[in-house]
């Protein structure tokens, strides 16, 4: 650290960081609230991504092929918590000559990224950087922690899979990802090992570099393909989801917030295990109080075959964020490179 955590904003340069249990209180702020890059600041943990590790992660990039890491738009046909299907309306501009098209769709069906707009600090109904809900909607509505900034700032960086999927069917371990199966910080430091990885922070001797961008495989969109239409859509339609994912135990909290990951993202609909069984959500914690950006629903099949093919965990990644002034999510447009 080249300087005490007291003193604000933090220079996203450092190597080092605070500890989730070593956060300075912020005056008038949630506890293990890191809204440490100035008043003004919309990006949150994105700010890691810093020229410097940008150039040192296009060092990933060995053999040139390439990934996509997002679902087709109308997958899954039926979303779960009660959200709009994609649907796509072709309008003739002129008869045989020419066409357009015209989607309609919730921006957190199918891939997605969730923004610093989509989810609070429940107790204080606080979102990120002290934004209200008055900020986001209603006659004082601005730009405040708006998705757009995320997509004229760009995000890209270093990629790191943790394929846990793939792990639990070399141990024999079987499960569905539509039920609740929880992945906890166990699971990931042996999922780790079994991939030759260190998933303690560099900073601790392991292997996460700050300002990565995290990926977990748990297995959703094998399982989505796996089913048939009818199966799909009643899980789509259950009153309360219930998902495979990250547990919310402390240990995987403070995990996630020591390692300074730039973003999150897992091939599951919440990332998280769902529903949560404590009083808090790792979206909170994400989110509101660190800005730490939510990947879901994100296709890792194909990253998850090179992984495997060259035996190497660790590649480039980028991502083009809607320039949606106001917005509050946005498809990853992402794509992997090895």
């Amino acid at each position: 650290m080249q300087q005490p955590p007291e003193q604000r904003p933090w220079d996203p340069d450092n190597t080092v960081f605070p500890r989730l249990q070593d956060l300075p209180q912020i005056p008038n702020a949630p506890k293990h609230c890191a809204w440490v890059w100035g008043p003004e600041d919309n990006l949150g943990r994105l700010n890691l991504l810093t020229p410097r590790r940008v150039q040192a992660a296009a060092s990933e990039i060995k053999t040139g092929e390439t990934a996509r890491v997002d679902l087709p738009l109308n997958v899954p046909k039926q979303p779960a918590w009660s959200r709009e299907a994609f649907t796509l309306t072709i309008k003739v501009v002129d008869e045989g000559i020419g066409n357009d098209d015209l989607y309609h769709l919730n921006t957190q069906s199918g891939t997605q990224w969730d923004g610093f707009r989509h989810m609070s600090h429940a107790p204080t109904k606080t979102f990120y950087n002290n934004t209200k809900q008055e900020d986001i909607s209603g006659p004082e509505a601005n730009h405040k922690c708006s998705i757009h900034h995320w997509s004229t700032r760009g995000m890209v960086g270093r990629g790191i899979l943790i394929d846990y999927r793939a792990y639990a069917e070399s141990q024999g371990i079987v499960y569905d990802s539509a039920s609740y199966y929880s992945i906890t910080y166990a699971n990931l430091v042996a999922c780790g090992k079994h991939q030759g990885l260190d998933i303690r922070p560099a900073s601790e001797g392991g292997d996460i570099h700050v300002g990565d961008f995290l990926f977990v495989r748990s297995g959703f969109v094998q399982d989505y393909y796996a089913k048939s239409d009818e199966e799909n859509t009643f899980l789509g339609l259950r009153d309360e989801p219930v998902w495979a994912g990250l547990s919310q135990e402390d240990a995987v909290r403070n995990w996630l917030h020591d390692c300074y990951f730039a973003a999150v993202a897992g091939d599951a609909p919440a990332f998280e295990v769902w529903p949560p069984p404590r009083g808090y959500k790792l979206h909170e914690y994400l989110l509101a109080l660190w800005g730490v950006p939510i990947g879901e629903m994100v296709d890792l099949e194909g990253v998850s075959a090179l992984a495997r093919k060259h035996k190497r965990w660790t590649f480039f990644f980028c991502s083009a964020p809607a320039n949606c002034p106001g917005g509050v999510a946005s498809h990853v447009n992402g794509t992997v490179m090895f």
